[in-house]
Order: C-alpha cells, then sequence, then structure tokens
C-alpha cells in the first residue's frame, strides 16, 4: 500500500512540475513578446521604451501584466504592420530577381552564343520565345 501512495504522490508531483513549466514557457513568450513590441514601437520615444525596460528588469511579472492590459491591442497591430511591410519588401525583391526584360535575355543569349556555348539556331530559338 506505501508503493501505491509514494506513485501518486510522485505522480502529482510530476504534474505540478509540467503545470509550472507549461506556465513559465508561456511567461517567457510574454516577456519576449513585450520586450520585441517595445523595441518596435515607433510612437514610443527612447525614455519611455527605457522606463518599460527597467520596470521589466525590475518587477518582470507585474510589468507583462500591465503591459498586455495597457498596450495589449497595439502589439497585434505593429506586429501585422511589421509583417506586412516585410512580406511586400520580400514580393518586391523577388520581382526584381526573377523578372528579367525581353532585352537581358538577349543579351544572355548573345553572350553563350559568342561564346560558343549554344549554337545559332539554340539561339533563335531563344531568341523567337521571349519575342513571345
Amino acid at each position: 500500500m506505501g508503493i501505491i501512495m509514494s506513485f501518486f504522490e510522485n505522480f502529482w508531483d510530476i504534474v505540478w512540475w509540467l503545470i509550472c513549466l507549461y506556465a513559465f514557457f508561456g511567461y517567457l513568450f510574454a516577456l519576449f513578446t513585450v520586450i520585441g513590441d517595445v523595441f518596435r514601437d515607433r510612437e514610443l520615444n527612447g525614455w519611455g521604451k527605457a522606463v518599460w525596460l527597467l520596470a521589466l528588469v525590475l518587477v518582470p511579472f507585474l510589468t507583462v501584466l500591465v503591459y498586455l492590459i495597457a498596450r495589449g491591442q497595439g502589439i497585434t497591430e505593429r506586429s501585422q504592420a511589421s509583417n506586412r511591410q516585410r512580406q511586400e519588401a520580400n514580393e518586391a525583391y523577388i520581382r526584381r530577381i526573377a523578372i528579367s526584360s525581353p532585352s537581358d535575355e538577349i543579351t544572355k543569349a548573345k553572350g553563350l552564343l559568342d561564346s560558343g556555348t549554344i549554337t545559332a539556331s539554340e539561339f533563335d530559338a531563344i531568341k523567337s520565345k521571349v519575342a513571345v
């Protein structure tokens, strides 16, 4: 009977440990979200950022809670704006790299023809594909 009681005492200790671990990782996620948002916020001046970060160092749990209550809606808006800006930059980069003009393609093909890599008939085929 003592072994069974010992098992259940250890079992509930493990469950409690897992709950505490889950809460700790949740807190870390919230903390890093707040720190990232403080640096991302363009409306908050340097002194405001310094005050929030100092409060995070001195009273971390309470500061995270107050920040999420006071500025929680702005976190989502700033995150979405940042993601939108990053997506637009990626799309502009891809368009700039992927799309080449027909004259660029013909120039590349001419260089290949001059170096002897392709034949005149292959050059004409490339030129006709680009022109279409």
